[in-house]
């Protein structure tokens, strides 16, 4: 099983966090970097190799990670020389990926099966499919519906449920076909494009620990929770 984790964001949300080191590489708890917490977790779910994606302070992340060998995986990596968007660094290296495999943005926490959302990539026969989470957004302010230049109906500061993406997911090699390799490519594009031609993504929905650690808000959060959820993000590991 192969693995791609997309690291070479700048980080701009989480300065100052990120100024002088890449996002994935700065530390949870005492002694673990978020990407190392990654890592462990793909090799004990089975993950033999890994191609990182890198830009941003890329070589600080080459000279941490290394070949992958303390953590038992074979790692090598595809350098943007500028932002391709989330889906463009695959097009890059595209013919050496396997049919299908796991893509992961190298900012987040979960206890997420990796394997298990690969195995149902790959039996499901979809182009996508994608780890999504409930959340509720709360609305800082009082919404107004209207019609024809009335309010017709007022809620104050409501809540909303929805699903999210997890920033994880499988994807088949093919899916990537007519994409031009060295431009940018989004996610929402590929989604778009997808629905456009009727190849919808399939989901899969996970309800245990998710933390995607964008903003200093996150970021706080995921070291006050580290020590409590330690014992489950590296259960095995």
């Amino acid at each position: 099983m192969h693995a791609v984790i997309l690291a070479g964001g700048k980080g701009v949300r989480l300065r100052p966090y990120t100024t002088a080191l890449p996002k994935p590489l700065v530390p949870i708890g005492d002694q673990h970097a978020i990407l190392e917490i990654v890592l462990r977790q793909l090799a004990c779910a089975g993950f033999t190799s890994c191609t990182l994606a890198i830009g941003h302070l890329g070589q600080i992340i080459r000279a941490y990670v290394g070949n992958g060998s303390r953590w038992g995986m074979d790692i090598d990596y595809s350098a943007e020389e500028s932002p391709l968007g989330t889906i463009g660094p695959l097009l890059t290296m595209r013919d050496r990926l396997p049919e299908s495999f796991l893509v992961m943005n190298g900012d987040i926490l979960t206890d997420l099966d990796y394997a298990d959302l690969l195995r149902r990539h790959t039996d499901g026969d979809a182009p996508l499919t994608i780890a999504t989470y409930s959340r509720k957004v709360h609305i800082d302010f009082g919404v107004l519906t209207t019609d024809a230049g009335k309010v017709v109906a007022f809620s104050e500061k409501p809540s909303m449920d929805c699903r999210v993406s997890m920033g994880v997911y499988g994807i088949s090699r093919s899916t990537l076909d007519g994409y031009t390799p060295g431009l940018p490519l989004g996610f929402d594009e590929l989604i778009l494009d997808l629905l456009k031609s009727g190849d919808a993504p399939h989901a899969y929905e996970f309800d245990g620990y998710w933390l995607d650690i964008g903003r200093p808000d996150d970021y706080d959060r995921a070291n006050a929770e580290f020590t409590t959820h330690q014992a489950l993000l590296l259960k095995g590991a």
